[in-house]
């Protein structure tokens, strides 16, 4: 019997191992910060320490975590701050039409603004009710419910807003510039003319 939450192609198994490319970073909080730059509004951008990020109103969102390799988890609860009210006290400049969300290591992926700027979409400090695990993203995960996982980016550092496309870290290697799971955007192969810039 089909499961018309599941997008095509996934399944939704007991439980998973956390999955990531590279490291797991080490947390330092008094060289840990939280930029958002480029075309902003306001010259400079913003940026906040980690006691001052880990002081922003939180709220809670349950969702289902589609990744591209077939699994959801279904109805994960997190609990973060809202890609909106970053937005808002850091606003983008009107020209800017998506994002880079930067993680350590330079790990990066881009998003369309309206992509990042549904109500849905939290810079994730909790899972569960609890802290979040080194491997899920401590201390802050971008959580994109709509798209596939590897959006949601781990280990998050930065916001770059953007007047122009770019890939990111996966897309430039041959992921779906968007990732929408309901449509299967796995891979680059499956983009339609001017669903991302060109594959360098």
């Amino acid at each position: 019997m089909s499961d018309e939450r599941l997008p095509p192609g996934q399944y939704a198994p007991p439980d998973r191992p956390a999955l990531h490319y590279g490291p797991v970073p080490r947390f330092r909080p008094e060289r840990w910060d939280f930029r958002v730059y480029g075309h902003t509004r306001s010259p400079g951008g913003a940026r906040w320490t980690w006691p001052e990020f880990d002081s922003l109103p939180r709220t809670d969102s349950v969702s289902d975590f589609h990744c591209v390799t077939r699994f959801t988890f279904r109805d994960v609860h997190w609990t973060g701050v809202r890609a909106e009210f970053i937005a808002e006290h850091a606003p983008p400049d009107p020209d800017a039409t998506h994002v880079m969300v930067w993680a350590e290591y330079g790990y990066s992926a881009n998003l369309r603004m309206d992509d990042f700027l549904r109500p849905d979409v939290l810079l994730a400090t909790h899972r569960a009710g609890e802290r979040l695990t080194p491997e899920h993203g401590y201390p802050v995960r971008l959580v994109v419910p709509h798209l596939y996982g590897w959006k949601s980016v781990k280990w998050v550092r930065a916001i770059e807003y953007l007047a122009a496309d770019r890939r990111g870290f996966w897309e430039e290697r041959g992921y779906h510039n968007r990732g929408d799971p309901w449509h299967e955007q796995r891979y680059s192969y499956q983009e339609e003319p001017g669903q991302g810039p060109p594959l360098t």
